[in-house]
């Protein structure tokens, strides 16, 4: 039995970068960031520059959204945007952008409809450099 936890332990800490985002620098965006009317940036270590898009306006649930991340003065290896329901487990919805220029990077996700409709989301925005892991969280409503 006492076995049996150290397995589950060690299986749930090894596991755990899968469902939690870990980064070694978050950084908040702009104040007056709103996903809702458009693009929002923030402001990264060294003074690069993150400026995080999702379209259709307004973010639609159950419908494909595009997203678009441009960055300017970091070179990234992986782009990725870990979305959660602020108030409610959402499951694991975490896609990889494809770069598609010199830092731009983008991908197609759908966010789950809430059975209470409208919702908070977070969406994070994960930079993998070869240095470092960079989060920037954005907060959101969707739904109806």
């Amino acid at each position: 039995m006492f076995l049996a936890l150290i397995l589950i332990g060690v299986a749930g800490y090894k596991l755990s970068p899968l469902l939690l985002p870990k980064a070694d620098v978050t950084v908040n965006p702009a104040a007056d960031c709103d996903l809702q009317s458009g693009a929002c940036s923030a402001t990264l270590p060294a003074g690069g520059r993150l400026i995080f898009a999702l379209t259709p306006q307004p973010i639609p649930v159950t419908a494909p959204l595009e997203m678009v991340v441009l960055l300017d003065g970091i070179s990234a290896d992986q782009v990725a945007v870990d979305f959660a329901g602020v108030s409610m487990n959402m499951g694991y919805n975490r896609p990889v952008l494809a770069p598609v220029g010199p830092g731009r990077f983008a991908g197609q996700t759908t966010l789950p409809v809430c059975v209470t409709g409208r919702m908070t989301w977070q969406a994070t925005v994960l930079i993998e450099t070869g240095r470092m892991r960079i989060a920037v969280p954005f907060r959101f409503e969707a739904g109806k």
